[in-house]
């Protein structure tokens, strides 16, 4: 199994990472579970999926029916294990996907079933499900959390030429140690990691690759297309990046198995 979270600042293009190490890792033959945990949900655009589910946080009913308590209280373990098949929806290369939805915070109400129910679901995907596993998630990481993480393979962290994505990233790394993450590696996007290796270097986080500055991605994303689907010559960058995160998960297996 293969459980990679892909995370950084926004804008610097972990969705275009994510939905594309999804596709390629479904080209490998491997069943794949795509799933959008950032605020922004754009993640269906990048799998090449014109009619993305709705978010998970729309079905209140469902919510507060499974995890749910008389006043106000929540079930720590709701009902999941049927969720990816009820409300996710298949791509391309047969890629599927889910959307978590954000929850509300202060304001009326407790939302304490829905965070409940989504934290649940992650356990249940991470640890669990036999797909490969590919989550867009927000820099805040919030809808991880230690029972989570000690599925994940890699957290990858997309950063640009630029301090403040280094420093998003260093904030990241504080992050995924409080919760138990033990492999991050990062992937350079709009140029060259000439410059920020040396600091990621710094920061204890190995770079798997980079992806260079492109206007066919650019107009891939303008389009609303998959890189894949619009045959962007970066592809090539992708796929190295995806055969180094293999190779590394499958050094961690080595290294714990001896």
């Amino acid at each position: 199994m293969v459980k990679i979270a892909v995370t950084g600042k926004g804008g610097v293009g972990k969705t275009t990472l994510s939905g594309t190490l999804a596709r390629l890792l479904a080209r490998d033959g491997y069943e794949v579970l795509a799933i959008d945990a950032d605020s922004d949900m754009n993640l269906a655009s990048s799998l090449g999926i014109a009619e993305p589910p709705l978010p998970l946080t729309e079905y209140k009913e469902m919510i507060d029916e499974r995890a749910g308590e008389v006043g106000g209280m929540f079930k720590y373990n709701p009902k999941v294990e049927d969720i990816v098949d009820k409300f996710g929806v298949v791509g391309p290369d047969g890629v599927k996907m889910l959307v978590m939805g954000t929850v509300e915070r202060g304001g009326s109400g407790c939302m304490c079933p829905a965070s409940a129910f989504l934290r649940a679901l992650l356990r249940h995907v991470v640890l669990k499900d036999t797909s490969a596993l590919i989550m867009d998630m927000e820099a805040g990481i919030e809808h991880l959390g230690r029972g989570t993480t000690r599925g994940i393979d890699l957290m990858i962290i997309v950063v640009e030429p630029g301090m403040r994505s280094i420093e998003t990233a260093g904030r990241i790394k504080e992050l995924a140690g409080g919760i138990g993450v033990k492999h991050l590696a990062a992937v350079v996007n709009k140029g060259t990691s000439a410059d920020v290796k040396p600091k990621l270097a710094e920061l204890g986080i190995p770079v798997l690759g980079e992806i260079p500055f492109s206007p066919d991605l650019m107009n891939a994303d303008f389009e609303g297309k998959s890189p894949i689907d619009a045959g962007t010559e970066s592809i090539s960058a992708f796929v190295e990046i995806k055969d180094r995160m293999l190779e590394m998960i499958e050094s961690f297996s080595k290294d714990e198995d001896s």
